[in-house]
This record gives C-alpha cells, structure tokens and sequence, in this order.
C-alpha cells in the first residue's frame, strides 16, 4: 500500500505546487531566462540581435523558445512590411513582471558561485 503524502496533503499545498509545476514548465530549459533577461534590458531586439546576446544559442533553439514564450504571453513579435522582412521581439507587461524573480534568481547565482568559489580556496 503506498503511502499517502504529508506534507502536501492540503488544497492550499496541491493548489502552490500545481502552480510551480506550471510555472516550471513555462520557463524550463536552458535558454528561457537568458532569452527574458535580455529582453527585459534591451527592450526591442530583432532576431539577429538576440541571437548575437545570447552566447551559444542556436537559430532552431531561439526560434523555437521565442514562440514559446511569445505562445505565453511572455513575449511578443511584431513582423513590419519590410524588404527582407523585420521581425522584433519585446518582453510584454506580463513578461516583466518576471523581472524581480530573475533579478533575484542572478543575485542567488552570483552569491552560489561566490560561496563555491570560497570554500574550494578553503580545501586548497
């Protein structure tokens, strides 16, 4: 008989992690943060733009992650009538209200690596 969960086992827990499953399953992988990041900095950047910030990222990935977040409202794309045509990309109001957890989730990586960084001068 398998046991039952204790610590979860409230609506109010199954309601708050249903909500991080989700929320993971939005901004999961490698390249979503960087993608929000930059965009939240540069405001308006073309596809180009955007490929050249973000180190390592091929053109399939960025394609395939910016319809993603744009499919969730994170970012948008505005296509303009151009000869070759201009494609931008901008976070929307609801993108950066993810601002202050990527700011914050950079300040935990930066005080992680520090941390890190320390204790291997320690063991040295």
């Amino acid at each position: 008989m398998k046991k039952k969960a204790v610590l979860n086992n409230n609506a109010v827990c199954q309601t708050r992690m249903t909500a991080i499953k989700d929320t993971m399953g939005i901004l999961s992988g490698k390249w979503k943060f960087h993608i929000l990041g930059t965009l939240i900095r540069g405001e308006k950047l073309r596809f180009m733009d955007l490929l050249r910030e973000i180190d390592g990222i091929g053109t399939k990935m960025l394609s395939k992650e910016l319809q993603d977040l744009e499919m969730n409202h994170l970012v948008k794309r505005t296509v303009f009538n151009t000869k070759p045509v201009t494609v931008e990309y901008e976070i929307t109001e609801y993108g950066k209200t993810l601002s202050p957890i990527i700011e914050e989730i950079a300040n935990w990586g930066i005080d992680y690596r520090n941390k890190l960084h320390k204790k291997s001068e320690v063991t040295v």
